[in-house]
């Protein structure tokens, strides 16, 4: 069993974030100590704190992120990755429709100067 201040660091989250996770039901302590209120994680919290991260990374929301834990399987992990993949190339295009309109733009700038 890890001790917050151990978790955080082993994990590279804050103590803020790990009593949030709790808070919203993400990660929540393997054990809270019922005289102290001391909470203590474990080896598997340590795997959900790495899935947690990992998925963090992608621009996961809050809510995204509790419905992949609320789903112990995790059996719709990868369709909710292969969407977020297509809204990321969604997001790709657009970006880069807005270069080539800024390119048009600047173009259209120059030619102006002439």
């Amino acid at each position: 069993m890890y001790k917050v201040s151990e978790f955080a660091a082993l994990t590279g989250f804050s103590k803020e974030t790990l009593r949030y996770y709790a808070q919203v039901g993400l990660l929540e302590p393997a054990y809270t100590d019922p005289n102290n209120h001391y909470r203590y994680y474990d080896d598997g919290s340590y795997f959900l704190a790495l899935l947690l991260e990992k998925l963090r990374s992608f621009d996961f929301t809050i809510q995204e992120m509790k419905s992949v834990m609320g789903d112990e399987s995790f059996a719709n992990l990868e369709e909710l990755l292969l969407q977020k993949r297509q809204r990321m190339k969604r997001q790709i295009e657009e970006l880069q429709a807005r270069i080539q309109e800024l390119d048009v733009f600047l173009e259209s700038g120059k030619e102006d100067e002439s």
